[in-house]
């Protein structure tokens, strides 16, 4: 089949390299090479990258740039320390424009309606934009700023954390080595800016670049459809989006991987049902954040969403890269109850 993937991120053209050897598949990107920008902390999880990229040949060692020992969380009185189980940081754009060298990419192109795009089927790949699928009754996004700073002698030597009360939030800070390292922060209340300017006026560093950009935590519960005819969608558009954590890397590779697989057996017929089945951890997850954003959580009745995401963590250490403890949870959720 002919397969048009709108949006060159890191789902359309994971995507893409799956589809390549069975169809003529190619991608519509509106950034040009030169000036491409991979827009994120660039953390994830080693394990899971690597076993994800081995399926097209790649090597993710060849792209990390810091492996973490512990992330600091910073609760202002008091400080967790989590040990990390393969959280690290990546070179996101050398990945992306790598995985772009295997395909056919064609740059400079701004899809905005899928009735302009040939093919048997198109892939809505556009992240947050979400360009060709049904907009949402109801959307629910973080806005966020990050500048990529670079320090003589950087601050912090791993990764740190600081939540935004009441969790609707955090500042982070993800080493990529050599001194430099993504500072950022997102808040539902958008609050975020003054985080983030007070770590960089108290820190200083050499602020290179700034970019900002909402995240979607509207989980795939609530982003139907995730088809419109011929056109389906992927990564964030879909809302595969962690939203504990505001990380899309991994869930939007893993909804390419669902369609790749359901389409080589012919049962793409089926895309909504896995996609509801896999993702259903992320409900429960925008459930407890929706609940500490309205400030509506209350310890006893609540107790069974926390305790959800808790286990669904907890069972999938390697794949979040760190070790998942009760007592660090309970301790976060009290100190922002």
């Amino acid at each position: 089949m002919m397969v048009t993937v709108a949006g060159g991120g890191i789902a359309g053209s994971y995507l893409a390299n799956l589809l390549s050897g069975d169809h003529d598949v190619h991608v519509l990107e509106r950034q040009r090479p030169d000036g491409f920008r991979a827009v994120c902390a660039w953390g994830t999880s080693y394990h899971e990258m690597r076993r994800l990229l081995e399926v097209v040949d790649v090597e993710f060692d060849d792209y990390v740039l810091h492996v973490g020992k512990k992330m600091i969380i910073d609760l202002g009185q008091d400080t967790v320390d989590v040990p990390l189980m393969g959280l690290c940081t990546f070179d996101k754009r050398k990945l992306i424009l790598d995985l772009h060298r295997r395909i056919k990419v064609f740059y400079g192109v701004e899809v905005k309606r899928s009735e302009d795009l040939r093919g048997d089927l198109v892939i809505d790949a556009t992240g947050f934009h979400r360009v060709l699928l049904p907009r949402l009754a109801r959307d629910y996004y973080i806005p966020t700023l990050e500048y990529l700073v670079k320090y003589r002698e950087p601050p912090i030597d791993d990764f740190y954390v600081k939540p935004i009360k009441p969790l609707s939030g955090y500042f982070w800070y993800f080493p990529l080595g050599n001194g430099l390292a993504h500072v950022g922060a997102g808040d539902f209340y958008k609050r975020h800016m003054q985080v983030l300017d007070e770590f960089v006026s108290r820190h200083g560093g050499e602020v290179l670049s700034r970019i900002g950009r909402p995240v979607r935590i509207t989980p795939p519960h609530m982003t139907k459809p995730f088809n419109d005819g011929s056109v389906f969608g992927v990564g964030e558009s879909i809302g595969a989006v962690y939203p504990v954590l505001g990380e899309g890397i991994i869930p939007g590779m893993q909804s390419a991987e669902i369609f790749y697989r359901l389409l080589s057996s012919s049962r793409l017929h089926d895309y909504e049902r896995e996609l509801m089945d896999f993702f259903r951890p992320y409900y429960l997850a925008f459930q407890f954040i929706r609940k500490k954003i309205r400030r509506e959580y209350r310890t006893i009745p609540d107790a069974k969403l926390l305790l959800d995401v808790f286990i669904h963590m907890k069972r999938n250490e390697q794949r979040y890269g760190m070790k998942i403890r009760l007592r660090d949870w309970l301790k976060v959720v009290r100190t922002y109850g």
